[in-house]
């Protein structure tokens, strides 16, 4: 299967998973090691607030593991690539000197060489595409160039699925909202400005976000029409 045909599989499979984040995540990590030359086990590290390291998506127990060694020890080559935001290749394990308690542990677990891509940037979280293979100079140039393409192909879908997962909940709250005024201005004979600003009171009040408390009275007004 050539290139086109590769990313055309891929963004159809993604596509179908469009709605939700995680999912879209670990379809990018299945189809990264089915399409990428020599790929064996591959995740998607992410860096939350530049220092929280989470496996947002895993394929194979070995990415599982390296993901970790890299959270304990706080180095290596998936958190690099994520925070400086480029490509970093391993070719041979056992001879990278960049991150020696790194390699030598992730050489243990039979890893030879990797490849990681920066995937995407939000404020202070990261994300990287990583690769992993048994075998030394397993990555050539083909499989950085797919492996980029992959990435970039995938950071769009991944960012859309947030998009579209921010809005419905934007949405969803804008409803319960909605619904909340009404019955305060029901219950009270408020206006729609007097109810809205008796949600937001108790919001700061409770240190509880609007929403919440929109939910809460309209679960407790439901809850009393019952009984």
């Amino acid at each position: 299967m050539d290139l086109s045909r590769r990313l055309a599989a891929v963004a159809r499979d993604l596509r179908r998973q469009h709605h939700d984040p995680d999912k879209v995540l670990a379809a990018i990590t299945e189809s990264a090691v089915v399409n990428v030359p020599a790929a064996e086990y591959a995740s998607i590290t992410t860096v939350l607030q530049g220092k929280f390291v989470y496996s947002a998506a895993l394929s194979g127990d070995v990415a599982a593991a390296c993901d970790s060694l890299q959270e304990q020890l706080g180095e290596g080559p998936c958190l690099e690539s994520a925070i400086e935001q480029r490509t970093i290749r391993i070719d041979d394990m056992d001879a990278d000197t960049r991150w020696p308690r790194f390699a030598d542990e992730a050489s243990a677990l039979g890893v030879k060489s990797m490849i990681c891509f920066q995937l995407y940037v939000e404020g202070y979280n990261f994300g990287a595409l990583n690769l992993h293979s048994s075998r030394v100079h397993a990555f050539g140039v083909d499989a950085e160039s797919i492996g980029s393409l992959f990435a970039a192909h995938a950071a769009i879908a991944f960012s859309t699925a947030r998009e579209e997962q921010q809005i419905r909940a934007a949405l969803t709250s804008r409803d319960i909202i909605g619904q909340a005024k009404g019955m305060l201005m029901e219950r009270y004979k408020l206006g729609a400005q007097e109810a809205f600003a008796l949600l937001s009171k108790l919001s700061q009040e409770t240190n509880t976000k609007l929403a919440d408390i929109a939910d809460r009275v309209v679960a407790d007004a439901e809850t009393n029409a019952k009984a």
